[in-house]
């Protein structure tokens, strides 16, 4: 059990497992209690002894407290005293091959096999060994031993659990011949493209979600990369079809006054569109909880199909990415990008702004995307020559105008949280309000330019850092050379209609800041103090 650092520093003694002071009861644990200092002084004012700085050593001990031979029945008295959100699987030496598990608002899957079960907070970690899965709820609490699992409620109450089938399990966890998972997911991403569109133009989800065309607006919640997928979404979703859209922090969502009742962003009963590559992301089940209460139609676009989020909201667009390991997304974000096209497209046909010529026009330039991005992968060798004029730097910029904007963004995401080099991704037009006054000629921007109805102005923008002496790396189309002779330095990608350029500039973004990342040495799938799914708020 791997568990990132909530309360107290990483270190051998705040690891998990922990044990009861009798140290017969060992307990891991997701998440984090919220009362534990209130439960550990009053288990220290009878006797308890605590060695760490953790939260969860109160659990075996708490447990302990309550141990009269019935693992299950001391782990159901302990659900009352504490406060917060978790996953916790214990074990007691007297039963070796009973592990108890119980969960709030964090995931719990449990596996059934032959003689033998699974208990995990992620799928991906199970599906190799069995495809039959039992989704506990809330406060449920699971007995597992190898040759029967059984569900009580929280009095206690024996009952009755669903087995779903999942998908067969078909990926190995691999390298695959590639340095690093993130490398090997950024060349499967023409694959993981083509999956996603069989899924999205064959087997019709879209056709399931019952939606309205007569939709008056749109909110999209999400978190990092997957709010920037959201961005690109509004642009193609308000150009098809003329809807409102507004993209939402799913941190911030929940807790703004419209959602809590005052009115506005919620009174109009928008359609709620929540992305999460995990499905347990939590800010983002809570925004669909949030939206769900107010009446709204809410539909996930998810990579995990049976994720919390997948069995809480009213539709959903599985993406078919694959698993991903590298804790930096890649191939999760332009499937994330696709489903939110082929929603524009599917509601703008719905709503009559598009015919079926039109509908099939935009899937035939969507199936064309994968073979672009592998012409493009294919270069990918030359991309490496730009890594010296950012790897010395303290500070970049990326900037972007209209459907580009939001990979500014993301490409600032991607170089600093893998080589922890400081980067923020601006609007071209906002130089002058204010980052204009940090260039200077070792202050690198990478300039994002696509020949669409903004692009002259972003070529003035190039030729104003130019002026400040900042060096200017620019990606563009194939033979744009007005792009290239103002820039210092340049990548060009094939040629494509501008309102796709979001999924080849993608990948050269990300490219880019591996091939940064690993010549200054950083730990590319595992950066520094970030996690691949965040389950806690």
């Amino acid at each position: 059990h791997t568990r990132w650092a909530t309360h107290g520093v990483p270190s051998d003694v705040n690891s998990h497992p922990h044990l009861s002071n009798d140290g017969k009861i060992a307990v891991v644990h997701n998440g984090t209690i919220d009362n534990y200092l209130d439960i550990k002084s009053g288990l220290e004012d009878e006797g308890f002894e605590f060695m760490s700085e953790s939260d969860t050593e109160v659990i075996p001990n708490l447990i302990s407290k309550y141990y009269e031979g019935d693992l299950v029945k001391a782990v159901s008295k302990i659900l009352d005293e504490i406060q917060g959100i978790y996953t916790i699987a214990a074990i007691h030496v007297d039963n070796s091959e009973q592990i108890v598990t119980v969960r709030k608002e964090t995931p719990l899957v449990i596996g059934l096999g032959n003689s033998e079960n699974y208990v995990a907070s992620d799928i991906y970690a199970i599906l190799k060994y069995t495809q039959q899965i039992i989704y506990p709820e809330d406060h449920q609490i699971v007995s597992v031993s190898p040759s029967e699992v059984n569900v009580f409620d929280e009095k206690l109450s024996n009952i009755e659990f669903e087995v779903e089938t999942v998908e067969k399990y078909t990926e190995v966890a691999e390298k695959g011949g590639f340095e690093h998972f993130m490398l090997k997911e950024i060349f499967e991403q023409p694959k993981a493209l083509q999956d996603s569109q069989t899924e999205l133009f064959v087997n019709s989800p879209l056709d399931k979600l019952d939606l309205n065309w007569k939709i008056g607006s749109i909110s999209v919640v999400a978190c990092g990369t997957s709010y920037h997928a959201g961005l690109v979404g509004k642009y193609v979703i308000e150009q098809l079809t003329a809807i409102p859209v507004s993209v939402h922090y799913a941190s911030e969502f929940r807790y703004a006054a419209p959602v809590q009742g005052v009115g506005g962003l919620m009174s109009s009963r928008p359609l709620v569109v929540l992305i999460s590559q995990s499905g347990e992301t939590a800010d983002t089940l809570a925004a669909a909880r949030a939206a769900k209460q107010q009446g709204c139609h809410t539909v996930a676009i998810c990579n995990v199909p049976g994720s919390r989020i997948t069995r809480e909201v009213d539709g959903v667009i599985i993406t078919k990415s694959g698993q991903e390991i590298g804790v930096a997304a890649t191939k999760t974000f332009l499937t994330q990008m696709q489903a939110l096209y082929a929603l524009a497209m599917h509601l703008a046909f719905q709503s009559g702004s598009i015919d079926h010529v039109m509908l099939k026009n935009w899937e035939n330039e969507l199936r064309g995307i994968p073979s672009k991005i592998t012409q493009l992968l294919n270069s990918a060798e030359s991309i490496k020559e730009l890594v010296p004029h950012i790897s010395k730097a303290k500070s970049t910029f990326f900037i972007g105008r209209n459907i580009n904007y939001p990979i500014a963004l993301e490409g600032a995401l991607k170089l600093k949280e893998i080589s922890y080099i400081h980067a923020e991704g601006y609007p071209a037009g906002e130089l002058k309000h204010g980052p204009l006054a940090l260039l200077t000629s070792e202050t690198p921007v990478i300039a994002i330019a696509v020949q669409d109805h903004t692009y002259s102005k972003l070529i003035s923008n190039i030729e104003e850092i130019s002026a400040r002496s900042a060096p200017v790396i620019t990606v563009a189309q194939k033979g744009d050379q007005q792009a290239l002779r103002v820039s210092d330095h340049s990548f060009e990608f094939p040629e494509v209609d501008p309102v796709l350029s979001p999924f080849l500039v993608s990948v050269f973004v990300q490219l880019l800041s591996y091939y940064v990342a690993h010549d200054l040495g950083k730990s590319i799938d595992k950066p520094r103090n970030l996690a691949k799914s965040v389950t806690v708020e």
